[in-house]
């Protein structure tokens, strides 16, 4: 469907209405065998759910599409995603480069799970391009691993430039898409060659289902990953795909929603005297504004701030929010706020990814935008008051 615009494709592509009965949403195949017309005679090449299951397909075909890529596979969770690629395309011995402030369940992985694998990293600025060349070692480094925008400092990776380097080294950039989605973002087309997404996030978009997915930008990497999606095993249920089938059905216009509502969070906490620092990539003052002007449709619906009295202000105003849910993760059609330090990256403390203790994140949702406004000037007043 590539004559499609992204909205048409993320309603139809890979959902075709049933040719035996006429519906107009992919069945939820809840089967985990299927019979064969004799031995090996698999019709539609299905004969084990782990293996394949038509609502998992459904969803792959639909990923696929949005991001430009040939294929694409779903999984249990955005880490069982991470991790099945890494065994995939990496061996023992093998050398990684990460962003020096990755997502902490992503660096948690690479520390404490592939490095006893034999798995070696290094931490590197994804927005420094020439950090990240520094980083890599010649003959070793199998994958450039980057988030754009990161998670929480909302750091900007020049996706065209990292492919270059990376392709040079002789290894393959892999960026996390999940803050951008693919409406925002597109890293195939600028040189990237898998991407990666927390489907729970934006794709989902209701807070509903842990799911993960890759999307390749060349066939010959889909072998290899398929594989090791089916022996490893951690592949999404078919109810938890056909969850995030549905929410990537509304995603453009809940992503315009989305930068909207944080575009007005973001001018609102720029007057505040409480506020040391806004992060957000929308902003001239941002040092990877310009980049992301270039490589996204928008500039997302994540927030992140730093408070002026540090960390015990900024432990008070999450805690004095209502509209704005106290809780991990993001993307969802409601608001969340987070404190990082203590804890989606409370893994990555006393490390160098140790995040600021004074920052805030918030995950701008697509309630109405004075609501939430409001919402944080009357959190700001109650923390005040003590």
């Amino acid at each position: 469907m590539t004559d499609y615009g992204f909205e048409t494709r993320a309603i139809h592509a890979g959902q075709e209405p049933d040719p035996r009965t006429g519906a107009v949403v992919p069945a939820i195949y809840a089967t985990s065998t299927y019979k064969q017309d004799g031995v090996g005679g698999l019709r539609e090449g299905y004969e084990y759910s782990r293996s394949a299951n038509p609502t998992r397909t459904a969803l792959e075909e639909c990923l696929a599409s949005l991001e430009g890529g040939p294929a694409a596979l779903a999984f249990a969770s955005g880490l069982a995603a991470e991790d099945t690629l890494l065994r995939a395309l990496t061996s023992p011995g093998d050398h990684v480069v990460i962003p020096d402030d990755a997502y902490g369940g992503t660096f948690r992985l690479f520390d404490k799970v592939e490095t006893r694998w034999g798995l070696a990293y290094d931490a590197a600025a994804v927005a420094d391009v020439d950090a990240v060349r520094a980083a890599i070692r010649p003959g070793s480094t199998k994958i450039v691993w980057v988030e754009t925008p990161t998670n929480p400092l909302l750091g900007i990776a020049d996706i065209a430039a990292l492919a270059e380097v990376a392709h040079e080294a002789g290894a393959l950039l892999v960026v996390d898409n999940t803050f951008a989605s693919p409406y925002l973002q597109q890293p195939l087309a600028l040189g990237a060659d898998v991407v990666v997404h927390s489907t729970t996030k934006y794709a989902g978009g209701h807070s509903d289902v842990v799911g993960g997915a890759l999307v390749v930008g060349d066939e010959a990497l889909e072998e290899p990953l398929r594989f090791h999606q089916n022996a490893m095993g951690a592949v999404a249920g078919p109810f938890d795909a056909w969850l995030v089938l549905r929410g990537l059905k509304t995603l453009g216009i809940r992503m315009e929603r989305h930068c909207d509502n944080a575009e007005a969070v973001v001018a609102f906490l720029q007057g505040r005297p409480e506020v040391a620092e806004v992060i957000y990539p929308g902003l001239v003052e941002h040092p990877g504004h310009a980049v992301a002007a270039r490589q996204m449709r928008r500039f997302g619906g994540m927030v992140s701030f730093r408070m002026t009295a540090g960390e015990q202000a900024a432990l008070g105003v999450v805690e004095h929010t209502e509209l704005f849910t106290l809780a991990e993760s993001l993307g969802g059609v409601e608001s969340l706020i987070e404190h990082p330090g203590r804890m989606t990256h409370a893994s990555a403390a006393g490390s160098p990814l140790e995040v600021p203790s004074d920052l805030i994140r918030v995950s701008v949702g697509i309630e109405t935008g004075d609501d939430l406004v409001a919402d944080l000037e009357r959190a700001f007043e109650r923390y005040a008051r003590g």
